[in-house]
């Protein structure tokens, strides 16, 4: 990072909002500052304001998952929003989906320094794990618009299942779009804005849920 700059500090809700998980979170934003730039994870600008734009928006899923289920996050990358939910939601049993090698290590090397013991990784894209079981939870973050969202994952949600994707303002204006998709896959949307607890911008979580 260059000199002076500065890296955004956790605040008091944020640390009440994690709890308990909160050391494991902040060990992994120490690992995101020190080498999420150098690899290639996150871009110079968005280092700084890590916890607001990366940790704490990707904690907007975490209202939308049951207490105990299988969890697929695809296009996992840097491990937005699946790591994040592995550490706040020991009790699930989170898959991690990503198709690049170099991202799959570095998710490795994050499982291993946490200590995460309730995630799996799979080299892979959403659409290559077709006929490979299916998730309770499919989640996602910046990966591709509702209407492609909805065509990758689909096949991939067990019955009474559910896609839990973060979205920024655009999200009802998507799910509009990806109306015919939806109604096609037997999906139901509904659009959630969720204030954030550090910044003035909310974050939209769209949750479709299998209808039959």
């Amino acid at each position: 990072m260059p000199d002076g700059v500065t890296f955004e500090q956790p605040t008091e809700a944020v640390r009440e909002f994690f709890g308990l998980s909160f050391g494991q979170m902040e060990a992994f934003a120490h690992m995101l500052e020190e080498e999420g730039e150098l690899r290639g994870l996150i871009g110079p600008r968005e280092v700084p304001r890590l916890w607001s734009r990366h940790l704490v928006n990707s904690a907007a899923v975490l209202d939308f998952l049951p207490r105990q289920a299988q969890i697929l996050d695809v296009g996992s990358g840097a491990g937005f929003p699946g790591i994040v939910v592995a550490i706040a939601r020991p009790e699930l049993d989170v898959h991690l989906a990503e198709p690049m090698q170099r991202r799959c290590d570095w998710l490795a090397d994050v499982v291993d320094e946490l200590g995460l013991d309730n995630v799996t990784i799979h080299q892979a894209r959403a659409e290559e794990l077709r006929g490979k079981g299916k998730a309770d939870v499919v989640t996602s973050r910046a990966v591709a618009n509702m209407t492609k969202l909805v065509r990758m994952t689909s096949k991939l949600i067990a019955p009474g299942g559910s896609l839990v994707a973060l979205k920024g303002r655009r999200a009802a204006l998507e799910v509009e779009e990806a109306a015919a998709e939806l109604k096609r896959h037997h999906l139901r949307a509904e659009v959630h804005e969720v204030p954030s607890i550090m910044e003035e911008d909310s974050t939209f979580v769209v949750v479709c849920r299998r209808v039959k």
